[in-house]
């Protein structure tokens, strides 16, 4: 994202918006349905920042704590009860309201609005972003309000609590949202967004290519639950489909200025700047035994050797230089470099090995997995300031290398593995999900503090905001009960 891109994030929600954490990131919450009624042009940005700041904060952490990048320093206490697999319902208040109170209402209100304009480019956008955002809430929740989801005002149905839908239906709405954006979708049409798209800057082209990766995404995740329908719909793309590369990944850029912060950094401010996050022992060992030099750009370790990492939910025992998250990755509290880190929706390392893991399956045809994994992999070394030539000497280690004459297992787990190695604080989300689907990395630990015993948790609780206020709440899950595409 340029300078002005950047810029216009203060301009237009305030320097106060980022300054008190991700529990109030973006506390302001104008009704744009009743009163203002304004331009889509500042609302469209509004909803980009509410879903960055659940991605990039509260699910940022919790899936990089149970995808085991971080863990709970035993100098702190905030996410111990995440270590003990055993959170709240209110301890997902904030990033179910920042999505459903939040950025919905938001993208509700342009696409509405778009459609009444005929700004055909911000109904697309609108479309995506929700396909997006629904996506995330259902992989962390299962069930979720959707087909009613966002018609609280009488206009539209006064619908108040709305019923949640099976996790099947949902992922079909999923992608309905996307092939009508895609529709939508043209780079001539003069009524589209500038600056006021903090992903693209209104590059139809880049959000196109997004369109297109976010529906590999959505059919890979059906991989081990109905790989017909997943198969058939990768076929449906097409040959001349185009994706996220290098030149445009999905992402939010931010500022180090006190206002401006990632939602990550500003939730360390809104807590004192104490360092809570520490490096976890399963990744720190994982680089270290494969000689990878990322271990010195996610964590602040000076060496590949002198990485340390504290063994996942540890939080009992203190251990001399243990490493922590660099500001990289936006989770240094020592330095407001962390404020600018991006919160990346679709990196272009995910988009390489979801594309990867499609051939390598057979579902787009002509091969090329080997390709996509190595450009994967030198993309996510220089993109954190390692040299293409650093990437060259991983992938011709036994570490790095792909299995290219392998049976599909071996080359599925080692786009996978590597998928987690690449997403380290930067998609912990996405890499905690993409292990609940696929099983791979193969070699995480309970939390040595676990609540529940020699298992792992498997979803998110409902919020208590829904127990307390959908009448149609369905009732709570157990933390082990998995969700629908989750074999």
């Amino acid at each position: 994202m340029n300078t002005i891109k950047k810029i216009s994030i203060i301009a237009l929600l305030g320097a106060s918006v980022f300054s008190t954490g991700c529990k109030k990131f973006l506390d302001v919450n104008t009704n744009p349905n009743v009163v203002y009624g304004p331009q889509v042009s500042l609302v469209l940005p509004s909803a980009q920042m509410y879903v960055a700041s659940a991605v990039g904060c509260n699910l940022q952490i919790n899936g990089s704590i149970w995808g085991q990048y971080w863990t709970q320093s035993p100098l702190a206490s905030q996410y111990k009860i995440l270590e003990q697999y055993f959170p709240s319902g209110s301890n997902y208040d904030n990033s179910w309201g920042l999505m459903y109170s939040q950025a919905l209402p938001d993208l509700k209100y342009v696409e509405k609005t778009g459609t009444a304009t005929n700004f055909k480019q911000y109904i697309a956008i609108s479309k995506l972003m929700q396909a997006y955002m629904f996506q995330v809430a259902t992989d962390a929740w299962g069930d979720i309000p959707f087909s009613e989801s966002g018609k609280g005002e009488v206009a539209d149905g006064g619908i108040t609590s709305p019923r949640y839908d099976a996790q099947t239906s949902v992922y079909d709405g999923i992608i309905k949202l996307i092939t009508d954006a895609s529709a939508l979708i043209s780079a001539t049409d003069p009524n589209k967004p500038t600056t006021d798209d903090l992903v693209y800057g209104g590059n139809m082209n880049n959000w196109l290519a997004f369109a297109n990766t976010l529906k590999l995404k959505v059919y890979l995740r059906l991989s081990e639950v109905d790989s017909v329908k997943a198969k058939a719909g990768i076929a449906s793309l097409g040959s001349s489909a185009v994706f996220i590369t290098t030149t445009n990944p999905a992402q939010i850029s931010f500022l180090n200025a006190a206002g401006a912060y990632n939602p990550l950094y500003a939730e360390i401010v809104g807590l004192n700047r104490t360092q809570n996050l520490v490096a976890s022992k399963t990744a720190v060992d994982y680089y270290k035994n494969n000689n990878d030099p990322r271990v010195t750009k996610f964590y602040n370790a000076t060496s590949i050797a002198g990485a340390i990492g504290c063994q996942q939910g540890n939080y009992n025992t203190q251990v001399a230089g243990l490493n922590f998250p660099s500001d990289l990755v936006g989770g240094l509290a020592s330095t407001t470099n962390s404020g600018t880190a991006p919160v990346k929706l679709i990196s272009s390392y995910e988009s390489l090995l979801l594309q990867a893991e499609a051939k390598a399956r057979g579902w787009i045809v002509g091969g090329g997995d080997s390709l996509n994994y190595a450009q994967a992999v030198s993309n996510n070394f220089t993109s954190y300031g390692l040299l293409a030539t650093d990437a060259a000497t991983y992938l011709a280690s036994a570490g790095g290398a792909y299995p290219s004459t392998g049976t599909k297992t071996a080359k599925l787990k080692a786009i996978l593995t590597q998928k987690w190695a690449c997403m380290n604080g930067n998609q912990g989300f996405e890499a905690w999900t993409e292990w609940r689907r696929t099983g791979y990395p193969d070699f995480f630990t309970v939390s040595t503090n676990s609540l529940i015993g020699q298992v792992y948790p498997a979803r998110f609780f409902y919020p208590n905001v829904e127990v307390t206020r959908n009448l149609n709440f369905p009732g709570q899950k157990l933390i082990t009960d998995k969700v629908w595409w989750d074999k």
